[in-house]
């Protein structure tokens, strides 16, 4: 989190800068109401301050030797020493402060957060509870692991875990954190998730997995195939949101809509008081320092934008600046970003440059650049557009009429654009003479990408909708089904509903009644026209619909009772 003085010294730049691009971005950001939640829902974590320390055995016993001192100082030297438990992951023989209680293990399995950290040792070859053996506790509060690979499996670990040996956090925060991890403490509940939006999986096939894969924090997981989030290891990274095509998880500090509403506002008053050509620049939080320093170096049409992290905005939101005014986004990153927070990003703007190169706009009006690189960004003069009204919707509505306004300005070379390996835009393609329309494909689709057509054997597709999630084909048991990621700049072949496969129905023939489509009919008859249950007249029963199939089985039943076990 920023400090107030970090607060003030950006502020206090951009007071003063008097030209008039400055006055315009001064009135723009103080008239905008500051994007965040009065009261965000939060998770409570409650820690009795039981630490273990666990490396190497030089740095555990550096790691002891430097907390005793601090301890001894403070006169709380009983107290830290009863609370902590040291473990050595190597044979080196050393020495250790008095009355601090020490293990030797090689190996340690550790799950869990502030509060619940869950230590498992192997010991005369069984996995036995270490905070059990050590103190006769069920759970560690705090970690310090000074291991140069760490025990803990996530790239961002959780809140009470000390990543010392990792370079994440230094010795003397970790020290400091032994006295100040006692007591209860609370967290924002970063994300919304609706589950009826996800694509992730239907009728136990697996489909999108992207918000699990750009987790840092290792917070999601498929259970019972579905998504869920653990809200004590969400830390609010906003990978997962912005990597969802569905809007299944979108990040709540602040909403989706708070910040493209924002944004648009921003725009709008910087405008209005005859600004020129602003750069939107969107950075995270932590990084306010760095960037008041960088800021002062710019020009003053560049307007900050404060994120409570850099991944909670996407491609939505940078093309609906474009279409709202601005003449390029940037997206300020720290070496602090995790690695697959960092690789969403990347991928969001890989996929901004393929539309921006179908509209026939260079790449550098959505880009990623370090913090430190900022002053060499090439800055456009130009803007392509400015739209007066905030667009609305979900995240892919807002998306679709940015890029819709954008290319009614310029004329595009080809109505269909390739698209980045995994990017959430396309349509599929059906081989229908193999199709027999049983329906499988729209059963699993978590867009209603796919409807059947319902009087009548068929089904419909919108583009628009399609997020290349791939359950249907999958779920598609004769295997016609493809998919073909691009994006369609025909907005009203995109986003009208399409029949893309229908047939005749096939009449009873008993009563003459549509029963079911033709195809579907034929398939089983070619199938089963072997079987015993279906030889001489009987199979002509899959040429009836229900209703007279029944009545025919039941008239056989009560002609020839010996065949009732046949039948």
């Amino acid at each position: 989190m920023s400090t107030k003085n970090n607060i003030t010294t950006l502020n206090q730049l951009v007071e003063i800068t008097t030209d008039a691009d400055g006055r315009a971005r001064q009135h723009a950001l103080t008239a905008t109401v500051t994007l965040g939640n009065l009261i965000p829902p939060t998770v409570t974590f409650a820690s009795r301050g039981l630490a273990l320390v666990i490396g190497d055995g030089v740095d555990v016993a550096a790691f002891a030797y430097q907390v005793h001192t601090n301890s001894t100082s403070l006169g709380n030297i009983d107290q830290v020493a009863d609370n902590l438990v040291l473990v050595c992951t190597d044979d080196t023989s050393i020495e250790l402060p008095e009355g601090m209680a020490f293990f030797y293990a090689r190996e340690a399995e550790i799950s869990g957060f502030l509060g619940a950290f869950d230590v498992l040792i192997t010991h005369t070859m069984m996995k036995q509870n270490l905070a059990n053996i050590a103190k006769g506790k069920p759970q560690f509060d705090v970690v310090i692991d000074l291991s140069t690979n760490g025990f803990h499996p996530a790239e961002l670990p959780p809140l009470g875990y000390y990543a010392v040996g990792r370079g994440l956090v230094s010795v003397a925060d970790a020290c400091d954190a032994l006295a100040d991890m006692t007591g209860t403490f609370d967290k924002p509940k970063f994300f919304r998730l609706d589950t009826e939006r996800c694509a992730h999986s239907a009728r136990g096939l697996e489909g999108c997995t992207r918000c699990i894969e750009a987790c840092p924090a290792d917070a999601l997981s498929s259970v019972e195939q579905a998504i869920t989030i653990n809200p004590y290891l969400c830390q609010g990274m906003g990978s997962c949101a912005t990597a969802c095509p569905t809007e299944a998880i979108s990040y709540a500090l602040p909403d989706p809509d708070n910040t493209q509403h924002f944004v648009f506002q921003l725009i709008s008053q910087y405008r209005e008081q005859g600004g020129k050509s602003p750069v939107i620049l969107f950075y995270a939080e932590a990084s306010e320092t760095e960037l008041a320093q960088q800021l002062a170096e710019l020009p003053s049409r560049v307007i900050p934008v404060r994120l409570e992290e850099l991944a909670s905005v996407g491609i939505d939101t940078w093309f609906s600046a474009l279409a709202y005014g601005a003449s390029q986004v940037v997206l300020a990153t720290s070496p602090l970003l995790p690695a697959k927070t960092e690789a969403v990003l990347v991928q969001e703007v890989a996929n901004a440059v393929t539309f921006l190169h179908a509209l026939n706009h260079a790449e550098e009006r959505i880009s990623i650049t370090p913090l430190a690189s900022l002053t060499q960004q090439h800055l456009f003069d130009d803007v392509l557009l400015e739209h007066e009204a905030k667009l609305l919707g979900t995240k892919r509505d807002k998306l679709a009429q940015a890029l819709d306004l954008l290319a009614s300005n310029v004329v595009i070379t080809s109505t269909v654009s390739a698209v980045p390996n995994g990017a959430p835009y396309g349509r599929i393609e059906i081989a229908t003479s193999d199709c027999t329309l049983c329906m499988g494909c729209v059963a699993v689709c978590p867009t209603d990408a796919l409807q059947s057509m319902g009087d009548s054997p068929g089904m419909t597709f919108r583009e628009q909708d399609c997020v290349q999630c791939g359950l249907c084909e999958k779920a598609c048991p004769e295997s016609v089904i493809s998919l073909v990621p691009n994006y369609n700049w025909d907005a009203d072949e995109r986003q009208q509903r399409q029949i893309i496969h229908e047939e005749p129905a096939a009449e009873c023939v008993s009563c003459g009644k549509p029963f079911a489509p033709v195809s579907m009919v034929n398939m089983l008859i070619e199938k089963l026209r072997n079987h015993s249950h279906f030889q001489d007249d009987a199979i002509k029963r899959l040429s009836m619909c229900e209703d007279c199939r029944v009545r025919d089985i039941v008239s056989d039943m009560i002609d020839n009772p010996d065949n009732q076990m046949k039948v």
